[in-house]
This record gives C-alpha cells, structure tokens and sequence, in this order.
C-alpha cells in the first residue's frame, strides 16, 4: 500500500534539463507552478515543486513539453539533504512517475494558447486508427490456468 502520493496540475516554468546517468537512465528535472486555491490580495498565488522524472518519461517529457506547457503529474515526495558550505541544505522534491500532456502541442506552440488544434485532432484519428486495426488478442498463445494470478 502506497501512502505517499502527490496529483498536481501545474505549468512548467522553464524547459525540462534532461540528462545521462553514467548507466545512461534519463533523467528530466524542471519546476511546476501550481497555482492555489485561494488569492492572496487579488493576485493568483502560486507554488513552485521541483519534479524529477526518469527514464521514457524524462525524455518524453523533454520532447513534447516546453515552458508553459500544461501537465498532470502523479508521483510520490521524496525528501533528502547535502551539505553545502559547512550547511545542510534539506531538499524536497516529487518523483514522477506519470506526467500527463493536459494541452495538445499546436495548442502549446501558438501564441496566447488560441492555436490551430486541428493537427492534434490528425494525430488522435491516426492513433485511434491504428488502434482500431491491430488485433487486439492473439488465438495462437495458450495461457495455463496455473499462469493465473487469481
């Protein structure tokens, strides 16, 4: 049972820093402005969580995502230290383990956010096409009722 679980929606504040692990795991890192509830004397507040994100969503994430860009992220807070100047610095961050694309990327592109989105509806019947074409079982595996999980 996992009891450390973080759903934001937020904006990214600048593009998403990509790098390499020696062992070549990607790794994304970038801060999400996720505006509050309430006003703070007329003026929307916001709070700005630094997110890491590893390996395919890292570098998705990296792709299809630029400042300002809408995401969903679903993941857990993971606290931790170093020292720095005879200091310790204690840090807080959200490992994300489901970033979700909440804009379509004309949308994100265009200026104001009123973009064209009819090539995002392309891209969704193409998806949905081929979908529709692959078999979505296939006969010729046997599984053994001993396989089961249940």
């Amino acid at each position: 049972m996992n009891l450390n679980n973080i759903s934001l929606i937020g904006r990214l504040t600048k593009d998403v820093e990509l790098a390499y692990t020696p062992a070549g795991v990607a790794v994304g890192k970038f801060t999400l402005a996720v505006n509050r509830a309430f006003k703070k004397e007329g003026e929307q507040d916001a709070d700005f969580v630094r997110i890491v994100t590893f390996r395919k969503t890292a570098e998705n994430t990296a792709n299809f995502c630029k400042k300002g860009s809408m995401v969903g992220i679903v993941g857990r807070i993971q606290t931790g230290s170093y020292e720095k100047d005879n200091v310790r610095v204690y840090t807080t961050d959200v490992i994300a383990e489901n970033v979700q694309f909440l804009e379509p990327k004309s949308t994100q592109s265009a200026p104001n956010g009123n973009g064209n989105t009819n090539g995002y509806q392309q891209q969704q019947n193409a998806t949905q096409s081929n979908y529709n074409n692959q078999e979505p079982f296939n006969p010729s595996v046997e599984i053994d009722d001993s396989d089961l999980p249940f």
